[in-house]
């Protein structure tokens, strides 16, 4: 009965056309990407730590290659425009023992395409600390890093976007 109701399932997704949101962004930026990370004014020493985590998240999402400006299908240049850690949970004590950390990014990008534009977006990663503690640099890092990641995300659910409107002229 599984397999029946799995193949059905499997038909149906098929049957509609379903693809993968990942698949529709990777046609729109192409085999190649390169990543550019902008220095960040507001947080110059998580902007450095970040940039690897920022670029291997790009080619995780869209499954390119990251190579110079030079040969990219598609120009991506990434700026950390903000990170705020907001308090979420507290103790009975009133000492907060869960934080949000939010991590704001402006992407200007070069598609494969030729079109450019810019978007910002936001993503969000919610941590806990011990009470009565500080965020730990390690913490404060992984933090922004996770945040970083889901803002990627929604670029990539952005550029997924354009891919189905351009499949559907």
């Amino acid at each position: 009965m599984r397999i029946v109701s799995l193949f059905i399932l499997l038909f149906f997704i098929i049957g509609c056309g379903y693809r993968p949101s990942a698949q529709l962004a990777k046609s729109i930026i192409g085999e190649s990407v390169y990543v550019y990370v902008a220095m960040s004014r507001i947080d110059p020493q998580n902007t450095v730590l970040i940039k690897d985590a920022i670029q291997a998240a790009f080619v995780d999402r869209f499954g390119s290659k990251i190579t110079s400006r030079i040969k990219a299908a598609s120009i991506l240049e990434v700026s950390l425009a903000g990170v705020d850690f907001k308090p979420l949970v507290y103790d009975a004590n009133g000492y907060v023992i869960s934080y949000r950390t939010v991590a704001k990014l402006k992407i200007d990008y070069v598609l494969s395409s030729g079109e450019k534009g810019s978007v910002a977006t936001s993503g969000e990663y919610d941590f806990p600390i011990e009470a009565d503690s500080i965020i730990s640099d390690t913490k404060r890092f992984e933090a922004i890093r996770y945040a970083c990641v889901d803002a990627i995300d929604e670029f990539t659910a952005i550029i997924a976007v354009k891919g189905l409107q351009r499949e559907q002229k």
